[in-house]
């Protein structure tokens, strides 16, 4: 792996055998290394970060899934993010789709999430309207946190008590039947999670950025082309007026480029 933004000290010294600003160390990346890279910045409100990975011309999915766009060192950062998190946001439909099950707890991350005051592992939060989930799946029954579930106030009490039978926490986040995005930021900041990561889908990446919640998209551009008809990483209306994000690092291996944007009106202080 290669960092080719932004230019360090390193990357400028090793720029005179290679090509000017990057890294031309190619080596495989320690866990630390990307967790120093991927950490979050010290903020007091809840910082919302997504993760995504998109081919080339655009597509978020093959045959339904993400895994077939993604690659070993994707995955790698898929569970440094993990690791980072307090939880993990999510919208039905990509957990019936992609088979989620809970966030493990892993040694490598242990002293880092202690340090940080944190649990063992993230929590998953599901936003779902209809609560039309199968909450005997290990996600809701065996997670090492308690899984939560973002629903409106208008939801449908018999599902409101099977999910809490399960042993998930509801939480109302919306007056009608669905989910606020800036009314679910707050609640999970209410619950004391304020580093958050969202994993998708598409249509839930939409939400966020409508309601201007999204504070920072972790993108990795997969070196494929699938054509057909697959998602954007983000679905739904178009916003009135694009939002710029600034970028924060770009990592590359193997063709796959691993970039960072963030909100220039957010402040990280």
């Amino acid at each position: 792996m290669r960092r080719l933004f932004p230019v360090t000290y390193e990357t400028a010294a090793q720029a005179s055998v290679g090509a000017p600003g990057t890294d031309v160390t190619e080596r495989e990346w320690e866990l630390g290394e990307l967790a120093e890279a991927y950490a979050y910045p010290e903020v007091r409100e809840p910082w919302l970060r997504a993760n995504m990975v998109s081919t080339l011309d655009g597509a978020a999915q093959h045959d339904g899934r993400s895994q077939p766009i993604s690659s070993a060192t994707d995955m790698r950062i898929f569970g440094v993010l993990r690791a980072l998190a307090d939880v993990v946001v999510v919208g039905a439909e990509t957990v019936r789709q992609e088979q989620y099950r809970p966030a493990r707890a892993r040694e490598a991350f242990a002293a880092l999430r202690k340090a940080a005051g944190q649990g063992p592992a993230p929590a998953i939060a599901v936003v779902t309207a209809s609560l039309d989930l199968d909450f005997s799946l290990p996600l809701f029954t065996s997670p090492l946190v308690p899984t939560l579930v973002l629903t409106g106030a208008a939801a449908t009490p018999d599902r409101i008590a099977q999910a809490e039978r399960s042993g998930a926490q509801v939480v109302i986040a919306g007056d009608g039947m669905g989910v606020d995005p800036a009314r679910a930021v707050r609640a999970l900041g209410d619950l004391g999670h304020t580093r958050l990561l969202t994993e998708g889908g598409p249509r839930l990446l939409g939400q966020w950025i409508a309601a201007g919640v999204l504070d920072e998209l972790c993108l990795t551009l997969a070196p494929m082309l699938t054509a057909g008809d697959a998602q954007r990483i983000a679905g739904g209306p178009p916003i009135p007026v694009p939002r710029r994000f600034e970028l924060a690092s770009l990592l590359e291996e193997a063709g796959f480029l691993y970039s960072r944007y963030r909100r220039p009106d957010r402040s990280t202080e």
